[in-house]
This record gives C-alpha cells, structure tokens and sequence, in this order.
C-alpha cells in the first residue's frame, strides 16, 4: 500500500497545474515522503507530517484534482498504517515491491535470511562448497530444510512472479546438501568459551533449542540444553516421517552442531525435574524455551476416549520413536494440515492398516498441508473426503466403529482469510472405521511452563507462551521463547529463525545491551559472475523434482523425493534472473 500511494502521488504532482500553491507543494512534498519511507529513509514524525499534508491539500485547492489528490494517501494512512509503520521501524515491505528495502525477493522472504540468490548463482557455475557455505552460514540445518521446509522464498522468486515457473530453490539446495558433508563446513567463533564464561539454559533440543545454542557457543557461552526425550531433534525426530526427513540425515546434521561447549541432558522435562527459579540458582544469565507444540487438541465430541482414537502428534510420535504401529483396519484421519498428511502416509505403509481417508470441513484447495504433500498422499492410495465435519465418534464395546460426519458448504470469510464451512441441515452420515487419528491441531504444554515458573510466565489463550515478537522476551526477565511453544504449530524453518534471534537477543541481555536496535535491511553485497544462458534454456519450464515410484515407497520408509541430477541442477540454476545483480557491480567497474 505505500507503494500504491506513492504511485499514484508520482503521477498527482506531474498533473497539478500549479495555479493552487498547496496542490503544487503539497504533492510534491508527500510524494517525497513516501519516496522516503519505501527506501527506508523515513521516520515517525514523516507519517504525521504526511497525514496533516494531505488534508491541507484536499481542504485548500480549487479543482477536483487538487481535492481528490491526497485520497490515496489519506485512505491508505487508515486502513493499512501499520505497513508504513514497518516500513519505518522495520525497515521491511511485507509485499517485496519497495526496492531498497527487500534487495533479492527470495533473501528477504527467507526466515533466516539465505541468500538463495547467491548459491544458486554458485550452482549455475558449479561451485557446489560455495554454494554450501553460503547456505550454512545463514541455515544450521541446510540438510534438513533442503527437505522439508516451506520455501517462502519460491513464493516471492522473481522469475515465478514474471513467468509462474519459480526456480526451485529447496530443489537445489537438497542437490547441494545431499553432495557436501555438514562437518565440512567451520563455523567462525566470536569469542573463545572459558571456565568463566556465562552459562545459559536452553528448555528443548528441537530446531529452535539446537539453533540457539549452536550461535550461543559462536559467541563465547557454555549452554546447556534440556531435554525430555532421550535423543535430540524435536518435532523434526517425533513428527516429520522418515520418508521426508532420513534419520541419519537428521542425526548427522545435529552432530555437527554440537561441540564441547554444548551439554545435552536428557529425560529432564521442564515442571518435573527442572523449574525457571532452579535454572537461575544453579548460576544460569539467561533461559530459552523452546519446548515444541506437542500437545493435540481435542475434537470436542462424544466417543473421542474410545480405544482406537489417537492424536497425530502421539500417533507420530510413538511410530517415530518408539516403532509402535497402532493404527489397523480403515483408518480415518480428521484435519487437513500438515500432521494430517503425515499421519495419513505413515498409516498407509503399516501392515494392519487396510485404507486411509482423510476428512476435511474444506476443500482441497483450502488444506494448509503442503500441496505437494497432499498430491503425494493421493498418489499413494490416501483418499480425500472434503467439506465434512465430525460429530460423533460411534464405538462398539469401548472401540471405535465409525464416524458420523456432516456435510458443508462454504459460507463467508472468517478471520483466517479462508471461507466458513457451514453444515448442511440433515445431510449426517456415517463411515465405518477401525482407528481414527485426530490432528485438528497443536497446542503447547503451558501447564509444565505454568508450573516450573510457578505462574509468574503469561500464556495466551492459544496455549502458547507470550513473548515479545520483536525480542521473544518473556515478562520474566531473563526467560525468552520461540519456536512452536511461542508461535503454536509453525514451520521448521521459522523455528530455526527463532534460535537464531534468540541467541542475539540472550547475547544482548547478558552484555547489558538494548535488546531492540535499528534494524539491517538485507541487500545482495557480493558480486557472483552470471553464466552465459541459451535462448534454450531461459525458455526452459522449472524442473520437476523427481520422487520414487509410488508402488515402490509405499512399501516403506525410504526418502521419497530424489536429489536433481547434475545437468538439472544447472540448467534450473541458471533460469534465475539475478536480482541480485541490480544492486552489485563487478570488481572492475567498482575499481
């Protein structure tokens, strides 16, 4: 929306006729503050400057354009304030229009800041421990995201917005992890560890726990890490398949984050063993809790403690760590995010099970699982039932039978931005069943969080721990969250996102520093010859990422998506337009 006013006041000031001196001035001068705020040059005092601007211009003219002039800026002032507020304080534009602020789209879309851009250049030119470097440095778990992140950053590709074929970039990132080894890669320290140096408790050894303390260690602090479960890893161990993350992928990647200066226990579990007052006695500067969102919610209606009723997380988890098949028969799984997906598929590959049917209250087209996995839970044999809402789970000698559902149809738009589903009077039905995995969603454990703070730490009604989103403080001074616990069930990379933060913000406390400073607009600085591309290939259609065969992986837990080949992997790197190209010069024209 600033860029929209902007727009529009660009071309106001070149129409004004000059005769009113306000609607001269005036525009001119809003359009040079909205210049400046969508470089990141503006400041608070601009937007109230702005604002009395345009109603002096529209009160003051003479003609309709000079009255209707400063509309664009006084409605978008209204209803959209708080992106011109970001743009200020954040120094960040949500739509990736404002040149100066986003630099690369896909660097800015990326939670941890890759310059996706840059090892996909290094990949157009083979230079595959380059490209690695740069993902590692921003990602201490390239491996694992090259296999189950969200790629926001194919969202904002510049070539997907031009043409609709996005470069895939999670594609190449697995061509690169699956061909250099994690322990290749030296990390740069900060400071030594001493005996002396400060200690820091981290509650979790997930994605945002492991992160925080692997950057804590960079920075010259002693970290101990707890953990409930008896290995590392968090949701990426208890609830993402093996077909999606290999387990010595994963174990691999961890081991190569741990050092010395990292104690692991294990079986301590926060409220149990271990309270927030305790940490602090045994000498602790600072806690960071990262305990996951491992606690499903309930459906909510008769039947549910039947045997044969399990949650997706438990479900996950008792499969993924403790090698428990319980689902048998026909198996019906009630949601339609991600845990859904992947309970769906790891139901279909055990050996009681006879068919999977997921059952949604929307369309597909409105399931927040990833398409990509729900096209390839189809693949397998998963069948989809949509617009239907459970009502009642129907049991026979304490067992589940079946399932009653009803149908919907979509109504208005609520506040998830996705339209209402409405049930259809008398359209009840019901579905024979032997097991039912519930995953409508995850919550936190605030109680243990409640119990080892002894209520001082504030929770939301969400069950999620309440931080600040700008530090992840907690209103326990010294206490920070992230990851799942803060955000509630979100992505491995956004946790990891979250470590990283974490660490800063726990350094900054320490030290005695602000924590909130100005921010750093990410811009491409380094200049990466681009390869010479054929007329052949800069027509070429995005790569399709190759997966086993669909008879084959059902039969068990081997990864399914396979790595590109070596020709794939630089004819699609070498479809990307070079954003970055816009904002460095080569060396030469730089001398």
């Amino acid at each position: 929306m600033v860029d929209v006013a902007k727009y529009f006041m660009n071309f106001l000031r070149d129409e004004s006729c000059g005769k009113c001196f306000t609607c001269r001035k005036g525009t001119q001068r809003m359009w040079e503050i909205l210049d400046d705020v969508s470089r990141g040059r503006g400041n608070g005092e601009q937007l109230g400057l702005l604002q009395e601007l345009a109603e002096v211009v529209k009160d003051t003219t003479m003609c309709g354009l000079g009255q209707t002039a400063s509309n664009p800026v006084l409605s978008t002032l209204r209803y959209f304030r708080h992106e011109f507020e970001e743009h200020i304080h954040k120094r960040t534009c949500r739509a990736g229009v404002c040149k100066e602020l986003v630099g690369a789209p896909c660097q800015t879309a990326c939670p941890v800041g890759t310059e996706a851009w840059r090892y996909v250049a290094h990949i157009a030119r083979g230079e595959l421990e380059e490209a690695y470097r740069v993902i590692r440095e921003a990602n201490p778990f390239p491996s694992v995201c090259a296999r189950v992140c969200h790629h926001p950053c194919e969202e904002r590709c510049r070539a997907g917005t031009v043409s609709g074929q996005a470069i895939a970039i999670r594609a190449l990132k697995r061509y690169v992890t699956d061909r250099i080894d994690p322990f290749s890669y030296k990390p740069v320290r900060m400071r030594k560890v001493t005996k002396s140096s400060p200690a820091v408790a981290i509650v979790g050894a997930g994605p945002a726990g492991l992160t925080c303390a692997h950057y804590l260690s960079l920075m010259g602090y002693r970290v101990t890490i707890f953990e409930a479960e008896q290995r590392a890893g968090g949701m990426m161990l208890s609830a993402i398949p093996a077909y999606r993350l290999p387990r010595e992928v994963l174990e691999k990647e961890i081991a190569s984050l741990l050092s010395k200066d990292i104690a692991i226990k294990y079986g301590v579990a926060l409220g149990r063993d271990i309270t927030i007052d305790g940490l602090f006695r045994d000498g602790y500067k600072a806690i960071f809790l990262a305990l996951g969102a491992h606690k499903s919610r309930r459906l909510g209606v008769e039947g549910e403690d039947a045997e044969g009723v399990f949650s997706s997380i438990q479900y996950l988890r008792s499969f993924n760590l403790e090698e428990k098949q319980q689902a048998r028969g026909r198996v019906g799984v009630i949601g339609g995010g991600n845990s859904a997906v992947d309970a769906a598929r790891v139901a279909l590959r055990q050996r009681d099970v006879r068919s999977v049917t997921i059952f949604y209250r929307r369309t597909r087209e409105e399931m927040p699982a990833f398409a990509e996995e729900v096209d390839a839970a189809v693949q397998e044999g998963v069948r989809l039932e949509t617009l239907v809402s459970p009502l009642q789970i129907l049991t026979r000698k304490g067992r589940v039978a079946g399932l009653r559902l009803i149908r919907n149809v979509l109504g208005d738009v609520d506040a998830t931005g996705r339209r209402r589903p409405v049930p259809v009077p008398g359209s009840e039905y019901d579905c024979e069943l032997d097991s039912i995995i519930v995953a409508i969603s995850e919550g936190s454990d605030v109680d243990s969080v409640a119990v080892a703070s002894g209520q001082k730490i504030e929770t939301t009604p969400q069950e999620t721990v309440k931080v600040d989103p700008d530090t992840l403080c907690t209103n326990v001074p010294g206490v920070f969250a992230g990851g799942d616990v803060a955000r509630g069930p979100n992505t491995v990379v956004d946790a990891i996102a979250d470590g990283k933060r974490a660490a800063t913000m726990i350094d900054r406390y320490v030290r005695g520093e602000q924590l909130q400073q100005p921010p750093e607009v990410r811009l491409p600085r380094v200049y990466v010859p681009p390869v010479q591309v054929s007329e052949e290939i800069a027509a070429a259609r995005r790569v399709e990422t190759p997966r086993a065969a669909v008879e084959w992986r059902k039969r068990g837990f081997a990864e399914v998506e396979m790595s590109l080949t070596p020709e794939e992997a630089a004819r699609e790197a070498s479809r990307c337009l070079r954003c970055d190209l816009e904002f460095v010069q080569r060396p030469e024209a730089r001398a």
